[in-house]
């Protein structure tokens, strides 16, 4: 708690914003001509607390807290939550408030290597403020914020720490103590709720971090006001030219991570507000440098290098190692498609995190092995063997999609989709104890839903009926390329297990797989379906036969199926499927398609003031994680021609475009070796 002043100007100077060109820097995302009608904002999250960005001053738009999950009349499935804005913080300067209205010259900028957003502004022509907000990496519940406020002239300032709970939240009860010790003392406000159902109880608790020594901070003054917001202030004088820094340290949990929330936010709070504002700082700034020790470096495309370095911020920021928590289509930018989880995270997001971070690829699983007595159920229910998992998970691993959406009971697929990521976990770690206590009891299941879900209609026609495939465009139709390529891989990866294992696989696996059909048009043209007649596609179906699968091998064959099926890719359809050729085309030596296609899947879908990506072409749901997931591979598997393989990861030949000058894929696997292109 207690800092001095020279310390904490010290610690606060790598925050410190002076007028400055980042136009060259690759580390730095500027927003750019924020207007608040037409604001995305940025998230700050480290993997299980996301902190969204607002165009209003010393404020957030929304908390996203991973893991909770609860009803609250949104397509009568359940919503991942947001939890109180904790981190707000209200301005008034010789007690008038401070807001859009009175200021000027507001600026925000993230530093993607400290995970840090800084917004800066002036008001009433008296104070100039910096405002640096994180989601600590190191403390997975807590958050910090940091004040710096300068005045123009002699004025007062009144900063306030708002906690407010939003809507849906019911019984919030508010609190305030003021912890007194003789070397410290802690203002620490706190509010608990219910979830909308009643199914969760939330928590969140802040306290002030001030730089003066004990008996000489300033007294904080607690107030309730409405029943669902209150908050604590405090009045300090300052003259011209006079700088004022403090910070607030902020946590929050629900039930679903402890059984007694209330305690463990403020026993969190408590625990920030004593580490001190330099110790928060630099164990979060250690953490992150530890991930960053996985890169992409590109030379020769400085836009190229911050693209692809946003996408991996996010990536890291919504996903953490040491827990059974997965991705969602949007991460924790917000409640985008209810937060739930889809084939998004095996096929997407999961293979660049693989590649970079194992630890937490290894949290992705964890949480589908947790829930794989759910998805034997859901089998159980629609007349199959093994495991079937829903096409939308949240808590307990149910089905979780909208009745109105055909996918949740047809979109098959991802079963077989989850059974190739546990394989490809083994061949990156080669961990055996691994396979045998998660990935092989996994596998088998999946084998045994995909040897009772076919339809043994004789050699070479043991046919998979009725689905949704990759392209959801295609309802209810009969032998998906895609759908039964999956099937067909993860039967032989499963087997291929067994043997690792020096268990004896049922030889009915590979004996089903090699009678599943891949259709194709008369002039060797992968189909996508029995029924398949040429038309608009959602999305690459067919193509992903190739990669991540490699089920069509032949350099004409992948071709023939690029040049059918590329331009009849939807202008609208999912950033994902223009990745995924970029990734093909750059494994097939062509790297100016590659990159061509590379930009496609992403640039038209940025979205200001940030840039950060929505789903598709002029859509307005960022930030959409698969679509960084895909991007990154068409660098890291296409361009960088990194490639997962029974002998670990591998690069193949690679080719750059003419605008990079060299490619380098540094900490890949556990080794964390270092692949280059020239």
């Amino acid at each position: 708690m207690k800092l001095s002043i020279l310390t904490l100007a010290f610690v606060l100077a790598a925050f410190t914003l002076p007028a400055q060109d980042y136009s060259n820097s690759p580390w730095h995302i500027v927003a750019q001509d924020i207007d608040p009608n037409e604001y995305y904002g940025v998230t700050c999250a480290n993997g299980m607390v996301g902190l969204v960005s607002s165009p209003e001053p010393m404020r957030v738009q929304d908390v996203v807290l991973n893991g909770v999950y609860d009803y609250y009349q949104r397509g009568r499935v359940s919503n991942i939550l947001k939890t109180f804005n904790h981190v707000n913080l209200n301005l008034d300067v010789d007690r008038r408030r401070v807001d859009r209205k009175v200021i000027k010259n507001y600026a925000q900028v993230l530093d993607m290597k400290r995970a840090a957003l800084t917004t800066t502004f002036e008001a009433y022509d008296k104070v100039e403020v910096k405002h640096t907000m994180m989601s600590l990496r190191h403390l997975p519940y807590t958050s910090l914020v940091i004040v710096e406020i300068t005045a123009k002239q002699d004025c007062e300032i009144t900063p306030m720490s708002v906690l407010e709970a939003p809507n849906h939240l019911g019984d919030v009860r508010n609190y305030f103590a003021e912890i007194d010790r003789p070397h410290v003392k802690i203002p620490l406000m706190t509010s608990v709720a219910d979830s909308p159902s009643g199914k969760h109880k939330l928590a969140a608790s802040t306290s002030f971090i001030f730089p003066e020594s004990h008996g000489n901070e300033p007294d904080v003054i607690h107030e309730d006001w409405d029943y669902n917001m209150h908050l604590a202030k405090f009045y300090k004088k300052l003259k011209a030219g006079e700088t004022y820094r403090f910070a607030l340290v902020a946590s929050t949990c629900s039930t679903e991570h402890y059984d007694d929330p209330h305690n463990e936010a403020e026993r969190l709070t408590i625990f920030g507000a004593l580490e001190g504002t330099e110790r928060l700082l630099r164990r979060h700034d250690a953490a992150w440098a530890k991930l960053w020790e996985s890169d992409i470096l590109i030379e020769g495309d400085l836009q190229a290098q911050r693209d692809v370095r946003f996408a991996i911020y996010h990536l890291y920021s919504f996903a953490r190692k040491g827990t059974a928590y997965s991705l969602s289509p949007m991460g924790l930018s917000g409640l985008g498609y209810n937060g739930h989880v889809f084939w998004d995270t095996e096929i997407w997001m999961y293979p660049p995190l693989l590649m970079l971070q194992p630890d937490i690829a290894h949290s992705l699983l964890e949480y589908r092995y947790e829930r794989l007595g759910a998805a034997k159920q859901n089998a159980f229910s629609h007349g199959y063997d093994g495991a079937m998992f829903p096409w939308e998970s949240s808590a307990d691993g149910s089905e979780d999609t909208p009745v109105w959406a055909l996918t949740g009971p047809f979109q098959h697929h991802i079963t077989g989709d989850i059974g190739w990521a546990f394989w490809k976990y083994y061949q990156v770690t080669k961990d055996k104890e691994w396979l045998r206590e998660r990935g092989y009891p996994m596998l088998e299941e999946v084998a045994k839903f995909w040897i009772s879900r076919v339809e043994r209609n004789g050699p070479g026609r043991y046919d998979i009926n009725n689905v949704i495939g990759a392209n959801e465009w295609e309802e209810n139709i009969d032998n998906n390329a895609y759908t039964n390529g999956m099937a067909k891989t993860v039967l032989a990866y499963a087997t291929q297990a067994a043997r690792e294992l020096g268990e004896t696989p049922d030889p009915d696996w590979m004996h089903v797989a090699d009678n599943i059909p891949i259709l194709t048009f008369p002039d060797g043209t992968t189909r996508e379906n029995a029924t398949y007649d040429g038309v608009m596609i959602k999305q690459a179906d067919v193509n992903l036969l190739s990669y991540p699968m490699k089920i069509v091998t032949e350099r004409e064959a992948i071709l023939r199926d690029l040049k059918y099926y590329e331009p009849r890719m939807a202008p609208d359809g999912p950033a994902m499927g223009f990745s995924v050729l970029a990734t093909l085309y750059g494994r097939l030596g062509e790297a100016e398609k590659a990159h061509e296609l590379f930009v496609k899947s992403y640039e038209p879908n940025k979205v200001p003031p940030f840039g950060v990506i929505s789903e598709t072409a002029g859509g307005t749901n960022p930030y959409f994680a698969t679509g960084a997931g895909g991007m990154l591979q068409a660098v890291l598997s296409g361009l960088g021609g990194l490639d997962i393989t029974d002998e670990g990861i591998i690069q193949l030949k690679a080719t750059l475009p003419q605008s990079w000058t060299s490619l380098t894929l540094q900490g890949v696997g556990k080794d964390k070796k270092t692949f280059s292109v020239k």
